[in-house]
């Protein structure tokens, strides 16, 4: 009982999104299958749960190939757990204090330089059959995350309603379920209208903004075929050509023409201001790029 306890508090009292509800319910109930398959104990009571059986379970997972990064969220899950049942439960001791995650390298984010956004963007709009609603809808899909840093989770779950051209802004529900207003521009304004009116034609009122020929809500699965292939064709450099490469693109293009590190913290809606001073690197990078590139007496001279 004490687990279904935890995911309803996430659910309700945490607010946590039904993403991060799945991802923690899954990891417990691995760790729960384990303990009793594997190690071959009867009853998982979290009272019978020891340091060490947690150890075990973390060096299980690093023997299969599992990805430090994947490793450090399950062991976050654990601590989060038993820190619930310390909290709300009485639980005296709590193992999973001392239940260290595997170091995870700080990789820089993946983005588009600015004529890399510029020509996919600026392509898509010349070319676009205006009478084809996946092409208009799929060109503004593309705007939207490179002109607002939407995250994939909140265009997928923009509501129609919550999209004002009038005032030309976006209200989205981020993680923890909290609202951010988000400004765009002319350009995507009119892309808004021109996606609305075909929308209009194609599946009449619906209650999500961006939705599928038949009428249902887009999913995390089309979107990402979507901008990865777009980004493919494009020939891009970045790596990951994914929804968070054009977040990413977002964040630093407006760093690298001078917006104020707290302002970007705001539009992207990040709770940490670290998260968001990880992009300063990122436009360091540029700097030195262009350095080495541009001076004179940047490149060593016989």
């Amino acid at each position: 009982m004490k687990y279904a306890d935890f995911y309803e508090y996430l659910r309700s009292e945490a607010t946590r999104s039904p993403h991060t509800v799945a991802s923690y319910a899954s990891d417990l109930e691995q760790f729960r299958a384990f303990f009793k398959e594997d190690l071959g104990h009867c009853d998982d009571s979290p009272e019978n749960i020891t340091l060490a059986d947690m150890r075990l379970w973390v060096s299980s997972l690093s023997s299969k190939g599992i990805a430090r990064s994947s490793i450090a969220r399950k062991v976050q899950s654990l601590r989060s757990f038993f820190a619930y049942l310390e909290r709300y439960h009485g639980l005296r001791q709590n193992p999973a204090r001392l239940l260290h995650a595997p170091r995870i390298p700080k990789v820089l984010p993946d983005y588009l330089r600015p004529e890399e956004s510029a020509n996919i963007i600026n392509g898509m709009i010349a070319t676009k059959n205006k009478e084809d609603f996946t092409e208009v809808r799929n060109a503004l899909i593309i705007n939207m995350l490179y002109s607002t840093g939407i995250r994939a989770a909140e265009i997928i779950g923009l509501k129609d309603l919550n999209v004002d051209t009038n005032r030309c802004e976006l209200k989205v529900l981020g993680k923890r379920n909290k609202e951010r207003i988000i400004p765009f521009g002319t350009e995507l304004q009119d892309m808004i209208s021109e996606y609305r009116q075909i929308r209009q034609k194609e599946t009449g009122g619906t209650e999500y903004f961006f939705v599928r020929p038949d009428g249902r809500p887009i999913y995390y699965g089309l979107l990402w075929r979507l901008v990865h292939s777009v980004l493919t064709d494009a020939s891009v450099a970045a790596v990951k050509r994914s929804p968070h490469a054009l977040r990413h693109s977002f964040a630093t293009d407006l760093l690298n023409n001078g917006a104020e590190l707290t302002a970007v913290k705001d539009l992207l809606g990040h709770s940490s201001l670290a998260t968001t001073q990880r992009y300063t690197h990122l436009t360091y990078r540029e700097l030195q790029q262009n350095y080495k590139l541009a001076h004179p007496r940047a490149q060593k001279t016989k």
